[in-house]
């Protein structure tokens, strides 16, 4: 026959095993723990793409890479070796915790399309920039309303943050040597979003600066504006105030 105290006993072993479980649960998102290698699809491995991936693959992250050239992908996944890999666009958006867009900007009409569901609630950065003279309408539309409200129309569902566009592909697989110097503008709505980029964007050695919403802030980080260009990460908050949003 069991005793009170046996009994409180057992309900305490199972209190506490429910709550280990709950615990672990909480953390069962790759996202929501600090220290979790993410895995990352990137879209467009052109410079500014391959220079990123790079890095982060280097630091641990399993890393795809997807563009219209899978061969050109498959051996840029082999030249850099442990952690990388090829695939399609598909297979990049599916494969993926995190996905980087680093394509032009004439191409996010037909591949918001194509990807569907398979961006739905994952954090998406945008690292594209429009240029009328090469992207056509979409990118005049862009300029107008602002790259960040423009993007989230065109990629419907997916957490975006605008970042990594107004920092020459140069610099981006260089500023991890000296980490925290160079500040990064972000963009964002989502604030589980907002911390995944961040993480992310330190890791290629950035301070991320959050100055805005993906509305009234967005439409800034482009070639051409205040934020452009190579800053600290005191001297973007600071132009990032004089802004109007």
């Amino acid at each position: 026959m069991k005793t009170p105290s046996s009994t409180r006993r057992e309900f305490l072993i199972v209190a506490a095993t429910i709550g280990t479980v709950l615990a672990l649960g909480s953390f069962a998102t790759p996202a929501m723990a600090q220290d979790a290698k993410l895995k990352i699809g990137i879209i467009g491995s052109g410079n500014v793409g391959a220079a990123i991936g790079r890095v982060w693959a280097n630091a641990g992250h399993p890393v795809m890479f997807a563009s219209r050239n899978l061969e050109h992908d498959k051996k840029l996944a082999a030249d850099i070796g442990r952690n990388a890999s090829a695939g399609t666009p598909k297979e990049a958006a599916t494969f993926a915790d995190v996905l980087l867009l680093a394509v032009p900007y004439g191409a996010l009409p037909d591949l918001g399309k194509a990807l569907g569901e398979s961006i739905k609630g994952k954090v998406l950065i945008d690292a594209c920039n429009p240029f009328p003279q090469r992207d056509g309408e979409i990118a005049t539309r862009a300029r107008e309303q602002g790259a960040g409200k423009v993007s989230a129309e065109l990629l419907p569902g997916a957490r975006i943050v605008r970042a990594f566009n107004a920092i020459g592909a140069a610099r981006m697989g260089q500023v991890h040597e000296e980490p925290g110097r160079v500040g990064m503008p972000i963009a964002g709505d989502d604030k589980k979003a907002i911390e995944v980029a961040s993480r992310l964007i330190k890791e290629i050695g950035f301070e991320p600066v959050l100055v805005g919403g993906l509305d009234s802030a967005g439409k800034y980080l482009m070639p051409g504006t205040p934020l452009a260009g190579e800053h600290s990460p005191e001297e973007i908050r600071k132009i990032a105030a004089g802004l109007k949003g």
